[in-house]
């Protein structure tokens, strides 16, 4: 197994040679305020035989996992995602759809009451076929979310089936994810190996402190890097500096300073935004992302790149759009709610069906917005907030004792897309991230600035009106049933009658006993 452990300090924060101490069996660090990724690679064959079964039918699985909390991710680690489980799974052979995936994610996940978990019983039935991507190094064939607050399950499935009994260092490595502000799972065909980061923007408690001890195996190795960033001499670049060491060979720190291209930049000026729905909600929710107009301004991008403000929504199957309303070429409609075009949508896209019908997740939508001219944000003579409004709509739901239903809709992502025409992709970056959902529908020169988003909690819960099961009213499930019951007898009944006074009246004329028949019968 091979162990990458990375620090990132920001320019301002302080640093005393004694925080970082190296030996010949250990390293350790106090009281080092930093943003921390530890990053663990094992080799398939080192996997539990369940896990093993479940990649080695894949050609690809990545596993993206982000927190409710807000949090700061600073360059390199400036990409994210909406909260919640994001899967991208691209299946070794398109015929087959191995049940082992959808048995791991259910051990992942752990459904419970707030999971909102679409069972999955098969990748093609549970699973989304994405957009067409334009960046084929950044996609995959299928793709899922759902709503998952806590990784609990998570780590106890490391602990459990992927830990040696006998492991501390992996109890406690896997234990520590449940601070992680987020956490990447990939695996590929061509390198057979299994790959785990967690990220935290800040430390837990107080600073990091702790002792990383030499591996016990010569197999198995650590490496160790103490970082800082800033932007480089190209608008892509990053620039970083600081001290590497691999633990348990290296006699001392090594300076280093190296830069590299990296499609994800973190923004200079401070940028952020926040959501929410538009009161009061009913069945047809309007999501507003609202950006102050201070930070509505193009990013240090190349001279030959051309900038848009986009928005990805990942919406669960309780809520979606509707890609005719949204597609439109209306100049009203767009201005009225600061949109210029959608540009991306896959998943669920029937209007009429209720929740229990859909099968898959949901869908997800990718919007330009549609920004203020320049002019116009420079002569703003005093701050003001800027909002761009999606109309959204919500689909029926089971009932409940209460009467309502909680829909758990995760705050879409935004950012920056500056794309160059160039084709040829960028080179190689070691903390490149990619298999985003959202990364591969832009070209391979795009730079993406993200936004970050201002909030205590990054997930909007909508109550959404359903069938009453119990409680007090005329609005009550069995009421209902009762009601609806003597509505179709008695129209059951309405029905019956007059068939049978047609009938009768059709009787008596053939009788002769009707006054108009017989007098007909009389002038014959």
């Amino acid at each position: 197994m091979k162990r990458r452990i990375t620090f990132i300090q920001r320019i301002d924060a302080g640093f005393d040679p004694q925080q970082v101490v190296l030996t010949s069996s250990s390293l350790s660090v106090r009281d080092l305020d930093a943003a921390r990724e530890d990053r663990f690679t094992v080799e398939l064959d080192q996997l539990p035989e369940q896990l093993r079964g479940a990649l080695e039918h894949s050609s690809g699985l990545h596993l993206r996992w982000a927190s409710e909390r807000p949090y700061d991710a600073l360059a390199p680690f400036a990409s994210r995602v909406s909260p919640g489980l994001h899967v991208q799974y691209t299946p070794l052979k398109t015929d087959e759809s191995p049940e082992a995936l959808c048995t791991l994610l259910r051990a992942v996940v752990g459904p419970d009451k707030d999971a909102q978990f679409k069972d999955c019983t098969k990748p093609e039935e549970s699973f989304i076929e994405p957009p067409l991507s334009t960046n084929s190094a950044s996609s995959a064939s299928l793709q899922y979310h759902t709503h998952l607050p806590s990784v609990k399950n998570l780590v106890k499935y490391i602990q459990n089936d992927v830990c040696a009994k006998e492991s501390t260092e992996c109890h406690t490595s896997a234990n520590a994810l449940l601070t992680a502000d987020s956490i990447d799972i990939d695996y590929d065909s061509s390198s057979r190996a299994l790959t785990v980061s967690g990220f935290w923007a800040n430390p837990p408690k107080g600073d990091w402190t702790d002792q990383i001890m030499k591996p016990s195996s010569s197999a198995d190795q650590i490496e160790f890097g103490l970082l800082g960033a800033e932007p480089g001499l190209e608008p892509e670049e990053i620039k970083m500096g600081g001290l590497l060491a691999v633990v348990g060979q290296d006699q001392k720190l090594k300076p280093t300073m190296f830069s590299f291209p990296s499609r994800h930049q973190h923004l200079i000026e401070s940028s952020s935004y926040t959501v929410s729905f538009t009161p009061p909600t009913g069945l047809h929710p309007e999501m507003s992302i609202t950006i102050p107009r201070s930070t509505l301004k193009q990013p240090p991008a190349p001279n030959d790149a051309t900038c848009a403000l986009h928005t990805y929504l990942t919406l669960p199957s309780t809520i979606f759009g509707d890609q005719y309303q949204l597609a439109t070429t209306d100049p009203l409609f767009l201005e009225s709610h600061n949109l210029a075009v959608l540009k991306a949508h896959a998943g669920e896209m029937d209007l009429e069906a209720p929740d229990w019908v859909v099968k898959n997740w949901g869908s997800s939508w990718l919007l330009e917005l549609a920004t203020p001219p320049t002019q116009e944000q420079d002569q703003t003579p005093v701050p003001s907030n800027w909002t761009a409004t999606i109309p959204l709509h919500l689909r029926y739901l089971p009932p409940s004792e209460s009467g309502y239903r909680t829909a758990h809709v995760p705050w879409p992502i935004v950012f920056w897309a500056c794309t160059t025409e160039d084709e040829e992709g960028m080179g190689p970056n070691p903390f490149e991230r990619t298999h985003l959902g959202w990364d591969g529908l832009f070209g391979p020169r795009t730079t993406f600035y993200q936004l970050s988003p201002a909030g205590e909690r990054l997930v909007e819960d909508v109550d959404v009106p359903v069938l009453q099961l119990s409680g007090e009213g005329m609005f009550q499930g069995k009421f209902i049933e009762l009601g609806t019951c003597v509505v179709i007898s008695l129209g059951f009944l309405w029905v019956l009658l007059k068939l049978v006074r047609v009938a009768w009246s059709s009787g008596v004329g053939a009788n002769g006993k009707s006054g108009r028949v017989g007098a007909h019968d009389k002038k014959d």
